[in-house]
């Protein structure tokens, strides 16, 4: 399926082995010793090819399948074509996502410095870290082991990245300690200035940010994000945290573990995004405000007030998603009135 000149498939595995490594359940034990070579969407994967199913929209698409085998929810098993293995998971889509990641692993650091870097000599660099031709590792920084700084990546002085990192080609890192596997994609930039200044008509005046950029074990950022560093408070990003390309993170905001900032979102200083909370795309959070353990923002929401846990917020002025839906059928029923 994927781009050999890409990807490097490490496969193949046994299907007892996928279902273990799934944590899925083979409905035929005995189909335990067949190999499977490679994934496949539905569509398109023939008999040595697994594939997943985890949207009941697909079942045709299921049904009519040449995939040697499909993970797929337990309710769904009976629908499938003849012939193909089945690997069956209460949550498909994970396990596939974890088989995905035995057959195309992320390559390992290649020990070393590329053409062009320059490490200070202070610096604290792994012997089993890779750094990228053209990259620059400032006075004081530490590199852990195998870490991955891309090429023309820049690490300020004095920050520790830790051990499994990856950092993209032309990112920059200052004022900031990151901890373990964490994926810092092209183009970011972790720990620079906050925007804080004090207006004044005479000549607006800058706040020194003196804070830092924290981020624990385990999380993500996309491509030309920006996290800016804390103006005197930390920034911080909770473990496990998943955030997309082309987020703003203001200064002193705290991103709770597990929450997901999706494209183009924004969360403006001081504000406390709980954990596991999710913001779709373009969705802003102004200043000092609290989003709760487990919120939900749809798309281009735009949060003015705190959102409790658990709640799902829609629309601009962000209201509770049923009030949200209520008022558009309220409106498009005044509409439809002064038209007749």
């Amino acid at each position: 399926m994927a781009d050999p000149r890409f990807f490097r498939n490490a496969g193949p595995f046994a299907l007892g082995r996928l279902a273990e490594i799934g944590a899925a359940e083979l409905a035929e034990p005995a189909q335990a010793d067949r190999v499977i070579r490679d994934l496949a969407p539905l569509d398109r994967a023939g008999a040595e090819e697994l594939s997943f199913l985890d949207n009941r929209k697909y079942l045709p698409q299921f049904e009519a399948s040449a995939a040697g085998a499909c993970v797929v929810a337990p309710a769904m098993a009976e629908r499938a074509p003849s012939g193909m293995s089945l690997l069956i998971s209460p949550k498909p889509y994970r396990s596939y996502a974890l088989i995905a990641q035995a057959f195309y692993p992320v390559p390992p650091a290649v020990p070393g410095t590329g053409a062009g870097a320059i490490v200070d000599p202070s610096a604290d660099v792994d012997p089993n870290a890779e750094i990228g031709p053209g990259a620059v590792v400032e006075s004081g920084a530490r590199i852990g082991p195998r870490t991955r700084i891309g090429p023309n990546a820049v690490v300020g002085a004095g920050v520790v990245v830790g051990a499994d990192c990856t950092v993209g080609a032309n990112a920059s890192l200052t004022h900031c300690l990151i901890g373990d596997r964490v994926t810092i994609y092209p183009g970011a930039r972790i720990g620079q200035d906050g925007f804080g200044f004090a207006m004044d008509p005479a000549g607006h005046v800058r706040v020194p940010q003196l804070g830092r950029v924290i981020i624990e074990d385990d999380v993500e950022i996309g491509a030309n994000s920006t996290v800016d560093r804390g103006a005197g408070p930390d920034t911080r990003i909770g473990r496990g945290a998943m955030i997309d390309n082309l987020v703003q993170i203001g200064h002193n905001a705290d991103i709770g573990a597990g929450a997901v900032i999706v494209a183009q979102a924004g969360v403006a200083g001081s504000s406390r995004i709980g954990r596991f909370a999710a913001l779709g795309a373009q969705a802003g959070v102004a200043g000092h405000l609290t989003v709760g353990d487990g919120a939900r923002l749809a798309a281009q929401s735009g949060v003015m007030r705190d959102v409790e846990a658990g709640q799902e917020v829609c629309g601009a002025p962000a209201l509770p998603i049923r009030q949200f839906f209520k008022l558009q059928a309220t409106l498009m029923r005044l509409l439809k009135n002064k038209g007749d």
